[in-house]
């Protein structure tokens, strides 16, 4: 079922091309690949309606489907698509340790932040949740690996964990990036430490302080942009 999955998603976004919106799209993202102009809620209920009339029953077809719409994407869509059907409920079973292969190239070969992040807060976060032991030594190991994005992954992982964060995990997997000069990783080192305050805001101030000759301005700055809101318990918007 998995080719007819497939199929009904490419005719699906080939009938909903909107070429105003995919050069808008394509530019605002930097992308090398074009896009159709399918915007997220009519792409949602493309797969909604493609998964009912070709349901992918085994963990087979699921990642069948998932390779086909990633690694031979023509529009970028498909692989927003891929990473639908990746993180659907109904497939929650299927999302194991055996899933974090898959997740790696998704990192890899996405090499942006639209399609990483998706991964690293959704998918990773998961694996993260049920297998923490597993995960903690591999995102130790993402987090000193050449790749950008594997790195930027390990630091971002534990968003939105709240109070189940594992500290330890997190000041670890910064720890080896802290002097990197990249963009991508200092917005990644100062959101991890941001969405943490708003649980744990003391332990924050206290890493910032601690090191504050170390992080980057940007990372500081992003760490504590929301402290006084905290700090004065109003309502707040992630």
């Amino acid at each position: 079922m998995s080719i007819e999955f497939v199929t009904a998603i490419r005719q699906g976004l080939a009938d909903n091309v909107n070429p105003e919106k995919a050069a808008g799209m394509q530019a605002y993202m930097k992308s090398a690949m074009p896009y159709r102009g399918v915007q997220t809620p009519i792409r949602r209920k493309l797969v909604r309606a493609a998964l009912h009339a070709h349901p992918l029953a085994s963990k087979k077809d699921w990642l069948a489907a998932i390779h086909a719409l990633w690694r031979n994407a023509a529009y970028r869509e498909e692989r927003y698509v891929a990473q639908d059907v990746t993180g659907a409920p109904q497939f929650r079973a299927f999302r194991t340790l055996d899933a974090l292969p898959l997740y790696e190239e998704m990192v890899v070969s996405g090499a942006w932040w639209d399609l990483v992040d998706d991964v690293a807060t959704r998918k990773l976060r998961e694996l993260v949740d049920n297998h923490p032991q597993e995960m903690a030594e591999s995102m130790r190991t993402w987090s000193t690996d050449p790749d950008l994005w594997k790195r930027r992954s390990s630091i971002i992982c534990q968003v939105k964990r709240k109070e189940a964060t594992d500290l330890s995990l997190l000041f670890d997997c910064i720890e080896p990036n802290l002097s990197d000069p990249d963009f991508f990783i200092r917005k990644a080192i100062g959101w991890a430490l941001r969405d943490l305050a708003w649980t744990d805001l003391d332990t924050i101030e206290n890493y910032v302080s601690e090191n504050a000759d170390r992080l980057s301005a940007l990372s500081k700055r992003e760490a504590l942009k929301n402290a006084e809101t905290i700090r004065a318990g109003r309502p707040h918007e992630r």
